[in-house]
């Protein structure tokens, strides 16, 4: 074996051993062009309002490409796209939030790890299987995580926002994540989906679990399915 290729593959090795994630790379060979969203559903704002709850027990039932497309449109696509401006409001429009989807149960996407490209409108694929048990487990074994057709997870990158607000802008990120997750709610309600908002976990092991990058902290799971 190359010589590099050795000192390389034990440093891996080693920070696995350690409990460091090491970053997943992205197959760009493998992209996803995400159906339109809709901009028109058929339910009112304040009926999702009303109707909004945690949604923990899904059918074993798949979810659709379309039904994905609007959920990660609503979650923090573009909707404005002369300045590039999203869904969902952002300190200084600086977002620092990254948006994954765990796959399990989609008709015509296999099940894997990816990664939401909001300019694109697309997907990346970082990982190839279903990855919802390890994911459920590095969430405290909660059930729903791994019930669920599909898991939206939220990290952030501080830095983007930090550089310009400084320590306030520790605040603001986590403000972002709560406008993310509040679309992402509301369009499950509009779709007649469930989810819920997942912060309890292992920042460690899920950062293991998805590969983030060492710049990267986890924020949010939140699994989607249709509810029983």
């Amino acid at each position: 074996m190359n010589k590099k290729l050795i000192i390389v593959y034990l440093f891996l090795s080693f920070l696995v051993f350690m409990g460091f994630s090491t970053p997943v790379m992205a197959d760009k060979s493998v992209v996803i062009k995400l159906p339109s969203p809709q901009f028109d559903g058929g339910m009112s704002v304040e009926k999702a309002l009303k109707e909004r709850r945690s949604v923990r027990d899904y059918k074993d039932s798949p979810l659709t490409l379309q039904e994905v497309s609007q959920l990660l449109w609503a979650t923090y696509g573009i909707s404005e796209t002369k300045r590039g401006l999203r869904t969902a409001p952002s300190a200084g429009a600086t977002y620092p939030l990254e948006i994954y989807l765990v796959a399990g149960n989609v008709k015509d996407l296999s099940a894997g790890i990816y990664k939401y490209k909001s300019k694109e409108h697309s997907l990346i694929k970082l990982k190839d299987g279903d990855i919802r048990k390890s994911l459920s487990d590095a969430c405290s074994g909660q059930g729903s995580v791994g019930k669920g057709a599909v898991s939206i997870v939220f990290s952030a990158v501080y830095k983007r926002t930090t550089d310009v607000y400084g320590e306030r802008g520790n605040k603001y990120v986590l403000m972002d994540l709560g406008h993310a997750g509040e679309n992402l709610y509301l369009q499950a309600v509009s779709l007649g989906l469930g989810t819920v908002a997942v912060g309890a976990f292992d920042d460690q092991k899920l950062k293991k679990v998805m590969g983030l990058p060492s710049e990267e902290e986890p924020l949010y799971v939140m699994p989607v399915g249709r509810k029983k």
